[in-house]
């Protein structure tokens, strides 16, 4: 896979000033996308994957509480985050309209590539966004790929929503869709999962990287302690710890496939 890079940030970084008192949370109540693998996804009741595990590692060392739980679909657990329902969210991308309600976490934890997936087959020439102009896409429903792109693709791009990423499998297996726009890695764990992985494949470029981060919920007390986990993500992305929970984030969900 060319120019597809899968990299941990480390850069430093610290919130704007709490609103609230960290005194007044007793609990986190954290939630992330339900198949974002191996990122994020949903084990029963609770969301795992290397973001909670990043996350609970640091809450552990602030002596605070706190609770992976799955919230539905991604849209879904944005909506929780927004109402205060759940106090964070982990594994999301920024965007104007997600800040609105969100307090993001400085450092981002990492840099996301998102692919373009075709039926295998019917690869086309793809150096950039452009070349997807004409064409027929399919994305799940909630996913935001950074201001920039949103922008482009509302103005510029057919792109159908679905109700997750094996409906839209469907909708590019069955030719209504040409193309899919998906995270690279849990594209393909995605495929796998869903037994297509030799039926869909990733164009060679990547559409874009983006950054990825914590986030509080401003309705939540709890986004007093952004600053705290601004330096948790940084020490844990600069000595190792987060490469290892990506290792064993990758091991569980590896052995919850064979289960199935």
């Amino acid at each position: 896979m060319k120019k597809l890079n899968f990299v941990v940030l480390a850069v430093l970084g610290l919130s704007c000033g709490p609103a609230f008192a960290a005194d007044d949370c007793s609990k986190i109540v954290a939630t992330g996308h339900p198949a974002y693998p191996v990122i994020a996804f949903k084990d029963g009741d609770r969301i795992a994957g290397a973001a909670p595990t990043l996350v609970a590692a640091i809450a552990k060392k602030l002596d605070v509480p706190l609770e992976s739980k799955a919230m539905g679909s991604w849209e879904e657990a944005q909506q929780a985050a927004r109402a205060g329902t759940a106090d964070m969210i982990f594994g999301i991308y920024h965007n104007d309209e997600r800040a609105s309600y969100l307090d993001y976490v400085q450092p981002p934890f990492m840099y996301d590539d998102v692919a373009v997936f075709v039926a295998k087959g019917k690869e086309f020439p793809f150096k950039d966004k452009e070349d997807l102009i004409g064409k027929k896409g399919v994305t799940n429903e909630g996913e935001s790929y950074g201001n920039e792109f949103d922008a482009f693709m509302n103005d510029k791009l057919e792109v159908a929503r679905t109700k997750g990423i094996e409906a839209a499998f469907e909708e590019l297996l069955s030719g209504k869709a040409d193309y899919l726009i998906a995270g690279y890695h849990p594209g393909l764990a995605g495929a796998a999962s869903a037994g297509l992985k030799d039926k869909i494949v990733p164009l060679d470029q990547a559409l874009l990287t983006e950054e990825m981060f914590v986030a509080f919920s401003k309705e939540s007390p709890c986004r007093s302690l952004a600053p705290e986990f601004g330096q948790g993500i940084t020490d844990l992305t600069t000595d190792g710890s987060f490469d290892k929970m990506l290792n064993e984030a990758t091991a569980e969900w590896d052995k919850a496939q064979s289960s199935k």
